[in-house]
């Protein structure tokens, strides 16, 4: 009889037998993929609670690190993920926690490094059917779910912002559907979270970063 891996095709959009821990796995690291744009050159992912216990069997491991090497939630190549790293030259290690009474069942932290020296955290949770939601970046609580084009605008808490970003915006076009701004403190990084309906334009991340007090432009596309 022929042998079938858990991580066959299960469904028309996902390798491996879950849609929270494989395929919602795999959006979070993809996800994390698109804020930190490769190459990559170090990842560390410390998987919580229901992530920490069956994250092995279920493949968790294999489709964050899929995601973040650029694999969407049917790409074959999630199954081989560990040795597509080693080719890629991509160090990579797993932490576990498997009691984080405050965190959602299904939790994973990344921990980022690229080429040029960037470095980026994110968290995410696995909410069910491959829907996720990255909840912190860089130690700041957000509120995204990459459903929607995204623009994460990093910047200085400074009176004019919000004004630049949506001057910025309109004159391109964006139809904003969400934005919303998240802060470590008054006067502090702060992290504007733009959610379009529609594809973010070509250009619109250097228009953004014009401002004195912008640091970093993330897009992700639908």
């Amino acid at each position: 009889m022929e042998f079938i891996s858990v991580f066959d095709v299960i469904g028309p959009n996902m390798i491996g037998p879950s849609s929270s821990h494989t395929a919602g796995a795999a959006v979070i690291g993809y996800l994390a993929h698109k804020l930190l744009p490769g190459p990559l050159t170090a990842a560390r992912f410390t998987l919580y609670n229901s992530f920490a216990r069956t994250g092995r069997g279920h493949g968790t491991d294999r489709a964050l690190l899929g995601g973040v090497l650029g694999f969407a939630t049917d790409d074959t190549r999630i199954r081989d993920s560990f040795d597509i790293a080693a080719q890629r030259g991509l160090a990579y290690t797993f932490d576990r926690e498997e009691n984080a009474p405050n965190l959602h069942p299904n939790t994973a932290d990344i921990a980022l490094e690229n080429a040029a020296g960037q470095r980026l955290t994110v968290r995410g949770e696995s909410l069910g059917g491959g829907k996720v939601r990255i909840c912190r970046l860089g130690g700041v609580e957000v509120d995204f779910t990459g459903e929607y084009a995204t623009a994460v605008v990093v910047h200085r808490d400074r009176p004019g912002l919000a004004a630049h970003i949506t001057r910025c915006l309109g004159e391109a076009g964006v139809n904003i559907a969400f934005m919303r701004v998240y802060r470590e403190a008054r006067g502090e990084t702060a992290y504007t979270v733009v959610e379009s309906d529609g594809v973010l334009p070509d250009g619109i991340a250097d228009a953004l970063r014009a401002h004195e007090h912008v640091h970093d432009v993330m897009i992700i596309q639908k």
